[in-house]
């Protein structure tokens, strides 16, 4: 493992504003910073009242701007919702603005409902056009003639990094492909990680973008100074990821240590599996548990989220990870 990065999915805490969630937001960016992490991406989310990064291309100039030298990014922008043009000029507005420090992950998912995905696009076309749409926006990122029809100003010629994000085979067989790094969606859907990893690496074709093949995997990361107090606070997701999936997505949930009374044991099961990759507990046990993760699947980098619902110890939480994740990083560099 090369890297370490932070996904932020930008919660909103019950008993707290899409205000609130964004303060806290930059704040996390400049203490990501500070910590040593390589990226702070953020996700693109429509229709759900506990998560503030709807308008992704917007917060990720936010937290640029607050910050220096951390590279911001989308974790991703969901490219059927939006024309390639389009997100061509925001993201190359945004490396105009901040050279050297954006990058671009894409997915093919909604990230919303169908109700919600129809008022995004106003028009559902039924053929899957991502990989075109992929290409397409690549091409405005090259350098363009003044002759070239249709060109990103901005955009032409900043070569914004591009990654395929994937929960599935489909992205990794589509990141070899292309020749583009890929990122992995473990942190809330594992069951194909290897068989992914596995499809991307031995496929890969290099591309003048990459020349060889960069796997980078998602995890949750729940950090406390106990394994007690960390598994209370982490508490949060799994009530979230459980009314998710039961229908009831609300702001992200106060902890509770009574979790058997609120999900049921089956929704729990499912709720353990999907989210089954992650760490929680002390510096020491976090250690361990990412370590099994970093040796099994040899991610060329790492990117954690987190959802908790006090913010100073969700603070407290990606700085314990760091010092965690840096060790991690010298002992793959001296093996």
């Amino acid at each position: 493992m090369q890297k370490f990065s932070l996904l932020d999915l930008s919660p909103i805490p019950e008993g707290k504003s899409a205000a609130d969630a964004l303060a806290s937001m930059v704040d996390l960016a400049k203490a990501a910073e500070l910590f040593g992490y390589h990226r702070y991406w953020l996700a693109e989310h429509h229709n759900m009242p506990g998560i503030a990064s709807a308008a992704t291309a917007l917060v990720i100039g936010h937290v640029a701007a607050a910050t220096s030298t951390i590279r911001v990014g989308a974790g991703g922008i969901m490219l059927p919702n939006h024309a390639p043009l389009v997100i061509a000029e925001q993201f190359g507005t945004l490396a105009t603005l901040y050279p050297g420090r954006i990058d671009l992950g894409l997915g093919r998912a909604p990230g919303s409902d169908m109700a919600t995905a129809r008022a995004l696009r106003r028009h559902m076309a039924p053929e899957d056009s991502f990989p075109q749409d992929v290409h397409e926006l690549i091409g405005y990122f090259d350098e363009t003639s003044e002759e070239t029809p249709v060109r990103a100003i901005p955009g032409s010629g900043t070569h914004v990094p591009v990654w395929v994000l994937g929960s599935s085979l489909y992205g990794a067989q589509l990141a070899a492909w292309l020749g583009l790094p890929y990122a992995f969606a473990s942190h809330f859907a594992p069951a194909l990680l290897k068989e992914a990893l596995s499809i991307y690496r031995n496929t890969f074709q290099p591309s003048e973008r990459l020349a060889k093949p960069y796997v980078m995997m998602a995890a949750g990361v729940c950090a406390a100074p106990t394994d007690d107090e960390a598994a209370f606070l982490r508490s949060s997701q799994l009530l979230a990821f459980a009314r998710l999936r039961t229908g009831r997505p609300g702001k992200l949930p106060h902890p509770t240590r009574d979790l058997h009374k609120e999900i049921p044991a089956p929704v729990m099961a499912q709720v353990q599996n999907a989210l089954s990759c992650s760490a929680t507990g002390s510096a020491k046990t976090v250690h361990r548990q990412l370590r099994s993760f970093v040796d099994s699947f040899q991610p060329d980098e790492l990117i954690i989220t987190a959802m908790i619902h006090d913010h100073a110890a969700r603070l407290r939480s990606f700085e314990i990870t760091a010092e965690v994740l840096g060790d991690l990083v010298e002992g793959s560099a001296a093996s």
